[in-house]
């Protein structure tokens, strides 16, 4: 007999009437697939954890989600289509939108034991940015302040890159000299461009 939290009960019992058959139907196939699954509210919605999160489903007004945690993992049985963010399945109206209980049993023991395994979503792999380049009259700029110059050289890539985006955006010249201004004063104050949001 599955474990059901009733936060689970109370999500369902709130959504809309055709989403309340979807996540019903997707419960069930949930417990079918892995009957040790543990239920939970992960980001205030429904979760299954099994030695580690599993998978999770959500009501919206119009439409109802379901998606595999390492769902990179389970392409190839994953239906295709609108794979987008959480919605593996795609944005769900109605049951019939679901694949039949026994392929979504199917994707959850596969889950099950990618979780068993330990296996690891993979890290995307960030493209390197190109190094900054300081535009010519930001530093002519810098060069008639030794103490901004000395600050500015000393920014980690992502604090320089941040003050020539601040100028090379500036769409007018008057913008961008009023802006120009004020980063050779912050920068000979030794502060980053965002200094007034960090804590």
């Amino acid at each position: 007999m599955p474990t059901l939290d009733r936060r689970i009960d109370a999500y369902i019992a709130k959504a809309a009437p055709f989403a309340q058959s979807i996540l019903k139907e997707l419960r069930a196939a949930v417990h079918a697939g892995c009957s040790d699954v543990v239920e939970t509210m992960k980001w205030s919605t429904p979760s299954f954890e099994y030695k580690g999160v599993l998978c999770g489903m959500a009501a919206f007004k119009k439409h109802a989600m379901f998606g595999f945690w390492k769902h990179q993992l389970l392409a190839d049985l994953l239906p295709k289509g609108d794979q987008s963010a959480f919605g593996r399945f795609g944005e769900l109206t109605s049951v019939m939108d679901l694949p039949i209980r026994a392929a979504i049993v199917k994707i959850v023991k596969a889950a099950a034991r990618l979780n068993e395994e330990g296996a690891k979503v993979p890290r995307p792999v960030r493209a390197k940015r190109p190094p900054v380049r300081t535009p010519p009259f930001f530093m002519a700029a810098l060069k008639k302040n030794p103490q901004a110059l000395a600050n500015y050289e000393a920014f980690s890539p992502s604090h320089k890159r941040e003050y020539v985006e601040y100028l090379t955006e500036a769409k007018q010249d008057d913008t961008r000299q009023r802006r120009l201004k004020t980063a050779i004063e912050w920068i000979a104050d030794g502060k980053a461009r965002n200094w007034k949001y960090e804590r």
